[in-house]
C-alpha cells in the first residue's frame, strides 16, 4: 500500500467527509488517494480561506475539520486558521506537504521549518517520516483536535513518504468519556447557590456543546435561575427566553453588567479567558461567589480568579447540579433582575425601524433577525456589525449566530458561510461583512459559485475599517488612516458569477433579503451603513441609561 493511500484511509477511520484546501506538486500523491475516496475535496482559491472552512466545520459538528496545502508559502497562509481554530476551540487538522526529507535535489527552495512554525499554534504537530507512523500520527492528531478544548493540529507528510509503499492500517478510535466533576465540588457549588439570595447564570464558549446546551437548558427551565451569554456563548439558550439578561458584548457599562453587580453568585458555565472579560472581578468584592463549571480548571487572571471551581464534563456537571437543587429556592429574589431586564429589552428596539440611509445598525440588525428563518445561520466577519449584532440580535439555537470573539480574525466571514452551507445544506445561510473584511477574502466567491450553493452575503459598507475608527475616535484622536475605495460590488459579483444587488434605501433591505432566501444561487448585496451612532449609543448612552438603574 502507498503511504498517502494509508494516510486517507486514517483520514477515512476518522469519519472525515472533507478536505478543503489547494493541493501542490508535494501533495499530489495524497491527492490521488483523495480522488479515489469517499471523501470530497472542497478546492478554495486560498490556503487561509481553506482553514476557515476547516475549522467552521469543526465548530459545526464537533468532529474535525481537515484543510490541505502545501509546503512554504501554501503551508505559511495557513497560519491565521491555525490560530483561528485554536483560540476559538474548533477542532482542526492541517495536512501540508513537503520538499522529499530523504534526498533532495532543489537546495532550501520553497523550505520552511512548517513544524516547529505551528508549534506556538496548535496542540500538536508533527512531520511523517515513515509510513509505519501514518496511522498513530493521524489518530493523534485528531484525537487532540476534538478533545477539550479544541483546537488546531498538524502533520507535514513530505513527497517521498507519501510515495514510500509499506503495510500498515488505521488505528480504530477508543472508547472514552471524560472525567466528571467530583461530588465535592459540586456539594460545594450547591451550598453556595442555594446560601445566595440573588444568584445569576452565565454561559461561554465552553458552554456552547451539543450535549452542554440540553443540559442548561433544563437547568435553566428547572432552577428559574436568569443568565446571560458571551459572544460565543450566544444561542446556547433561546435568547426569547424569560430569564434572558441579555449578552455580555461591551466589557462593561451595560445593563447586563448592573445584573453582575447584584448578583452575589455567579454560575459561570463554559468561560473562556480567550474571550474579553465579560465582568470583572475584583479583589476587595468578598460579597459575590463565583462557580467556575468547566472541562478545565480555571485560567487565574487579574480579573478572573474563582473562590469555587467543578471541574470535569460540562453537561454531566450542570445536571449533578440541577438534580441536586431541584427547584428554585424560596428565598431567591430576582426582582432587581426583572426591572434590569424591563430597561434592557426597551433599549434594544430603539431605532429597530430608523429610516436613515445608508442605513442605521440597529434597523439593519433587525431586519436580518426579522428576514432570517428561525433555523437560519448568520455568519458574521469581523468588524463594527459585531458589536452591533451580539448586542442586538436574538440567537435561538446555539451556532444560529457564528461569530469569533477569541482571535477576531477579518476575512473570516464569507469562507465560514461556505462551510456552514455545506454542513447544513437544507438551513438559509448569510455571510455578513464589512467592506474590508469581505476583500480579505472575497475571492472566494467564485467557490461559492462554482459548488452552486445558495448564499446570501452583505457586504456593510462604510468605505473605512469601521472598528478601528470607533477606537480612535474614542481615543479622541483626529481621523486618518482608516478610509478606503471599494470596487462596485455589483459588478464584481456578476463577474464571479453570483447575483449582485444594491439597496437605495433603508425600506429596499427587508424585501431584497426574502427575496434572496428565495431565490437559488449566491446573492451579494451591497449595503450603505451609517456608523455615527458608534461613539454616542455604545460608548456613552448605554453606560448613562444603565446607570441610572
Amino acid at each position: 500500500m502507498k503511504a498517502s493511500d494509508l494516510f486517507v484511509k486514517s483520514l477515512e477511520a476518522e469519519g472525515v467527509e472533507y478536505v478543503f484546501g489547494i493541493p501542490g506538486e508535494e501533495n499530489l500523491d495524497l491527492l490521488e488517494s483523495l480522488r479515489r475516496s469517499k471523501i470530497r475535496l472542497i478546492l478554495t482559491r486560498h490556503e487561509q480561506a481553506a482553514g476557515f472552512m476547516a475549522a467552521t466545520y469543526g465548530r459545526l459538528t464537533g468532529r474535525t475539520g481537515v484543510c490541505l496545502a502545501t509546503l512554504g508559502p501554501g503551508a505559511t497562509n495557513f497560519v491565521t486558521a491555525a490560530a483561528y481554530a485554536q483560540l476559538g476551540g474548533m477542532p482542526m487538522l492541517m495536512v501540508t506537504g513537503q520538499k522529499p526529507i530523504k534526498s533532495s535535489k532543489q537546495g532550501h527552495f520553497q523550505i520552511v521549518d512548517v513544524v516547529r512554525m505551528m508549534e506556538p499554534l496548535t496542540k500538536y504537530t508533527r512531520q511523517i517520516v515513515s509510513i509505519a507512523n501514518i496511522p498513530a500520527a493521524v489518530r493523534e492528531a485528531v484525537r487532540q483536535a476534538e478533545e477539550e478544548r479544541p483546537g488546531a493540529t498538524h502533520l507535514e507528510l513530505p513527497e517521498d513518504v507519501a510515495h514510500e509503499e509499506g503495510d500498515g492500517k488505521p488505528i480504530p478510535k477508543s472508547y472514552s468519556r471524560r472525567p466528571i466533576a467530583e461530588e465535592k465540588a459540586v456539594a460545594r457549588a450547591v451550598e453556595a447557590i442555594t446560601r445566595a439570595k440573588h444568584p445569576l447564570l452565565m454561559i461561554g464558549a465552553g458552554g456552547n456543546r451539543k450535549t452542554t446546551t440540553k443540559m442548561l437548558r433544563e437547568f435553566v427551565d428547572q432552577i428559574g435561575i436568569p443568565f446571560f451569554t458571551t459572544q460565543m456563548g450566544k444561542g446556547v439558550i433561546d435568547e426569547s427566553h424569560p430569564m434572558w439578561l441579555g449578552n455580555a458584548t461591551l466589557s462593561d457599562g451595560d445593563f447586563v453588567h448592573r445584573a453582575i453587580d447584584h448578583a452575589d453568585c455567579i454560575i459561570n458555565v463554559g468561560h473562556d479567558v480567550i474571550e474579553k472579560p465579560p465582568f470583572f472581578m475584583r479583589s476587595g468584592d468578598a460579597e459575590k461567589t463565583v462557580i467556575h463549571v468547566n472541562f478545565l480548571g480555571a485560567e487565574v487572571d487579574t480579573v478572573y480568579f474563582p473562590q469555587i471551581e467543578v471541574v470535569g464534563d460540562i453537561a454531566n456537571a450542570v445536571w449533578q447540579l440541577k438534580e441536586s437543587l431541584k427547584e428554585r429556592q424560596e428565598h431567591w429574589d430576582f426582582a432587581r433582575f426583572k426591572e434590569i431586564k424591563e430597561h434592557f429589552e426597551a433599549h434594544l428596539v430603539k431605532g429597530q425601524h430608523d429610516d436613515r440611509f445608508p442605513m442605521y445598525p440597529v434597523r439593519l440588525v433587525n431586519d436580518v433577525y426579522e428576514t432570517t428563518p428561525a433555523d437560519g445561520i448568520v455568519c458574521l466577519d469581523n468588524g463594527m456589525y459585531k458589536i452591533w449584532f451580539a448586542r442586538y440580535y436574538r440567537a435561538h439555537e446555539p451556532n444560529s449566530l457564528l461569530l469569533d470573539n477569541a482571535l477576531a480574525s477579518m476575512g473570516a466571514g464569507l469562507p465560514s458561510a461556505i462551510a456552514t452551507k455545506i454542513v447544513h445544506p437544507d438551513r438559509k445561510v448569510m455571510a455578513v461583512c464589512g467592506d474590508g473584511g469581505f476583500m480579505m477574502n472575497s475571492q472566494e466567491l467564485e467557490t461559492a459559485v462554482r459548488l452552486k450553493l445558495d448564499l446570501v452575503i452583505l457586504i456593510l459598507r462604510d468605505d473605512a475599517f469601521g472598528m478601528i475608527r470607533w477606537k480612535q475616535e474614542n481615543m479622541n484622536f483626529p481621523d486618518y488612516g482608516m478610509t478606503l475605495a471599494n470596487p462596485d460590488f455589483v459588478a464584481y459579483a456578476q463577474s464571479y458569477g453570483a447575483k449582485g444587488h444594491r439597496i437605495g434605501s433603508a425600506a429596499e433591505f427587508a424585501p431584497l433579503v426574502r427575496e434572496c432566501f428565495a431565490t437559488p444561487g449566491v446573492h451579494v448585496i451591497d449595503v450603505p451603513i451609517d456608523y455615527s451612532d458608534n461613539e454616542r449609543v455604545l460608548n456613552r448612552e448605554i453606560k448613562r441609561l444603565s446607570a441610572q438603574l
